[in-house]
């Protein structure tokens, strides 16, 4: 299994470019980073040169497929994000469909039901993102889904546990997913894999006792 940095931020993913083996993308993530120009962002993210999933902005299934066309013009590292339904709810099917006709690759994301997962699997996409983290949040477990989806998917498709909430989700999905998505503060806890902890629990007992002494507490 291979991770990717989960970012809107070029300085950010720049900065972790050792440390992942891609990147996703989306609108929320370009606006949380302050991105104006879309495209120049996406251009930004292509000139790394590792994979990047850069997802469509549109609605309907004209714009988006114009859309994905123009993302997968700008290199040939970029997978499209097709989101697994647009706004009303009404499956994408026949965007993916048409890009999948002229082999371009897809991401189909949003992903959290197995109907979803069967509908996206028909079309052999390049990754179908399944948003365990957001599933998790609902209080369900996702490995019923990831099952199904292991065994629903065709060969050449590999699956993505995205939206991960903690840096366990890295062992949780290592049985399933080919890939995972971290945001730059869950990456950057992945160096803690293998500490001790016995001198861990020590250096948290210290830092209350530094923090306490800093914050000038008294009884």
């Amino acid at each position: 299994m291979v991770i990717y940095l989960d970012s809107g931020d070029f300085a950010e993913a720049h900065r972790r470019y050792d440390k992942v083996d891609g990147y996703t993308t989306n609108p929320t993530l370009f606006r949380k980073a302050g991105v104006t120009d879309y495209l120049t962002a996406c251009r930004e993210f292509v000139a790394l040169g590792k994979p990047v999933s850069l997802e469509v902005i549109a609605d309907d299934p004209v714009s988006m497929e114009a859309q994905a066309r123009t993302l997968a013009s700008l290199g040939p590292n970029v997978v499209v994000k097709i989101p697994i339904t647009n706004t009303r709810g009404e499956y994408t099917r026949e965007v993916i469909q048409a890009l999948r006709k002229d082999n371009i690759k897809i991401n189909v994301t949003a992903v959290m039901t197995e109907e979803q997962v069967k509908v996206a699997s028909v079309y052999s996409p390049e990754i179908i993102s399944i948003f365990c983290g957001r599933i998790q949040d609902t209080g369900i477990n996702p490995y019923s889904l990831l099952l199904y989806a292991k065994y629903t998917k065709t060969y050449n498709t590999k699956l993505l546990w995205a939206s991960a909430r903690h840096i366990y989700s890295v062992k949780e999905a290592e049985s399933f997913c080919d890939i995972i998505t971290l945001t730059p503060d869950l990456l950057a806890k992945i160096d803690l894999f293998g500490k001790d902890l016995t001198e861990f629990s020590l250096e948290t007992v210290r830092m209350f006792k530094s923090d306490a002494d800093k914050a000038g507490y008294v009884f």
